[in-house]
């Protein structure tokens, strides 16, 4: 993957979380998935990113958190993340950097046969050494950690030792949520985290994500299918469609013309 160089960024700012400007997406075989967008959103913020199906949403999320570097995509325009380049950055630095960065998708990837407490304490690996986390599995540390941030997403401890193959779809998605509490990330990315959802798990879920309990506070950038659900928890949706930004705005100033118009033009 390449990103264009800059002989100076003078648009960096210290409250700027992420800063897209004129950003294109290309996969293998010439397939386009962004088209020349440009987002800045501040720390703190929470965005919605709607719009149909297959329209650049999960590449998105995949070029923020560096993921596309290892899909064989090429990025071409500005690029940064917390304040860096991610795509110039040596291993050990995009390890640091990655560890700043929370992703929960719809698939989770959390591991099923394995329990409760090894699943939450992944999201600690970005700052564990590998001989650290390979313990981990037979002795899982900081488990007054995982305890905690299970009760914080209403789980009760005497879960921790379960295997997550044999909890409900709503525990296993707070079991992700937990893991990102525990991770403490700068920018929480989130790809269709309640597409599968009952109404009510998904307004838990959304809920939890947008203002996370305790402590922890992040940038929050969710894509999801549920506009009028996505309103209720962010400050600005992002309306895609054809791998491009057709609108940014403050999410009570989103219409019902407007996604008519995004959703069915």
């Amino acid at each position: 993957m390449t990103s264009a160089p800059f002989a100076s960024r003078p648009d960096t700012h210290a409250d700027t979380a992420v800063l897209l400007d004129s950003v294109t997406v290309r996969y293998p075989r010439g397939a386009v998935a962004l088209d020349g967008i440009s987002l800045r959103i501040g720390h703190g913020e929470r965005v919605g990113v709607v719009g149909p199906s297959g329209v650049g949403k999960s590449t998105l999320i995949n070029l923020l958190n560096g993921r596309a570097l290892f899909e064989g995509a090429t990025v071409s325009g500005r690029v940064e993340v917390l304040g860096v380049d991610p795509f110039h950055l040596g291993n050990r630095a995009r390890r640091r950097h990655a560890a700043r960065i929370g992703t929960i998708r719809q698939a989770l990837d959390l591991v099923g046969s394995m329990q409760v407490v090894h699943n939450v304490n992944a999201g600690r690996l970005g700052e564990w050494s590998t001989l650290r986390a390979l313990g981990s599995l037979s002795r899982p540390r900081d488990g007054d950690r995982a305890t905690r941030a299970l009760e914080l997403v209403g789980l009760d401890r005497s879960l921790l030792r379960t295997r997550v193959d044999q909890l409900s779809g709503g525990q296993q998605q707070r079991v992700a949520v937990a893991r990102l509490l525990v991770q403490t990330p700068s920018l929480t990315l989130a790809d269709e985290p309640v597409s599968s959802l009952d109404p009510a798990l998904s307004e838990l879920v959304l809920g939890l994500l947008a203002d996370p309990p305790g402590d922890h506070a992040w940038t929050l950038l969710v894509s999801v299918h549920q506009p009028g659900l996505a309103r209720r928890f962010v400050d600005r949706l992002v309306g895609m469609r054809d791998g491009r930004i057709v609108f940014d705005r403050a999410a009570d100033e989103v219409g019902e013309t407007d996604l008519t118009e995004l959703y069915h033009r």
